[in-house]
């Protein structure tokens, strides 16, 4: 990095974080290169697939298409900032109770997804869950865990 990057604090999992980065990178580089943070994944780099989705002030983002510039000042979630693996969130758990991942590439999308719609509509119908996954891509045929999932994680939420 040159001397010149210009530095910024990025709000990341409730922590401050003084990154070096232009403006317009991606937050998904800063996220997995500079934090270390595996959740949000690498898919297709156009917004499409999910597999980068984080939470910006609570609401799902793609971060492969969202450049720093745009989160400052923002609070921004990543998997790692909804549980742990020894205490898993909410939405995490009922993914792991309904065994919704076959290989897990997508299940970061997946499951932020959800927390957002959690986060905005606290008592989401089916159809409304089917809404929100259907952005999400999954070439798993894990469809079926994954929806479970989600109503178990909306049935506890109650």
């Amino acid at each position: 990095m040159s001397s010149k990057t210009p530095s910024t604090f990025l709000n990341v999992n409730g922590s401050a974080h003084q990154v070096q980065a232009e403006p317009d990178t991606p937050l998904l580089y800063i996220l997995r290169n500079d934090l270390e943070l595996n959740g949000p994944k690498f898919g297709c780099g156009l917004g499409e697939c999910g597999a980068c989705t984080v939470l910006v002030d609570g609401v799902a983002a793609r971060s492969c298409v969202v450049p720093i510039k745009n989160v400052i000042g923002h609070e921004i979630t990543t998997l790692e900032g909804l549980g742990s693996p020894e205490v898993p969130g909410p939405v995490q758990q009922a993914f792991i109770d309904k065994q919704g991942a076959q290989c897990g590439y997508c299940l970061n999308g997946m499951i932020m997804t959800i927390q957002a719609l959690l986060n905005r509509t606290p008592h989401p119908t089916e159809q409304q869950i089917r809404q929100e996954l259907k952005y999400n891509l999954c070439r798993c045929g894990t469809h079926m865990e994954i929806m479970e999932a989600a109503l178990l994680a909306v049935e506890r939420s109650r």
